[in-house]
């Protein structure tokens, strides 16, 4: 689990273009292959393709779970990079929705605050991966969040 000084030092080298950052405060995010990039002045999390990341090596489709993982990590990215939380923000409940099998390359994917209140945050986040009109997966997020001290 990230400290809250690893994290808010990952968010500040993630906003001067160093999104390694996000797996030396997260290492879950380092196993997992997670990394992020701005695009059109929006934060993108990426998981990057991994030969153990795969489920299913007949089709070869990437593990339902990773998938899932993935999407929360992303909702959990985006709280932090917004300044939603200063500290890793607790799962409340998270539904995922398996679209269609996620292929062995790269899945992108956009978190959106639902509504994010003082306590309580919900995200929804969409995961592609060649084109965003065609999402694999997708979860909606409930998160018990800690706001930045005043």
């Amino acid at each position: 689990m990230a400290s809250q000084n690893a994290l808010a030092g990952a968010v500040a080298r993630m906003r001067e273009g160093d999104f390694d950052a996000l797996g030396d405060a997260i290492p879950y995010a380092k196993f997992l292959g997670i990394t992020a990039k701005i695009d059109d002045g929006r934060l993108i999390s990426v998981l990057n393709y991994q030969d153990s990341n795969i489920g299913n090596p007949v089709l070869p489709a990437i593990h339902g779970g990773v998938v899932g993982a993935f999407l929360e990590m992303a909702a959990i990215i985006e709280l932090v990079w917004a300044g939603q939380t200063s500290v890793i923000p607790k799962p409340i409940n998270v539904t995922v929705d398996y679209l269609r099998p996620a292929r062995p390359e790269p899945i992108h994917a956009r978190a959106v605050f639902a509504k994010a209140g003082r306590r309580i945050a919900n995200v929804r986040v969409e995961g592609w991966q060649k084109d965003p009109a065609k999402p694999v997966a997708a979860v909606t997020c409930n998160f018990l969040i800690e706001p930045d001290s005043e």
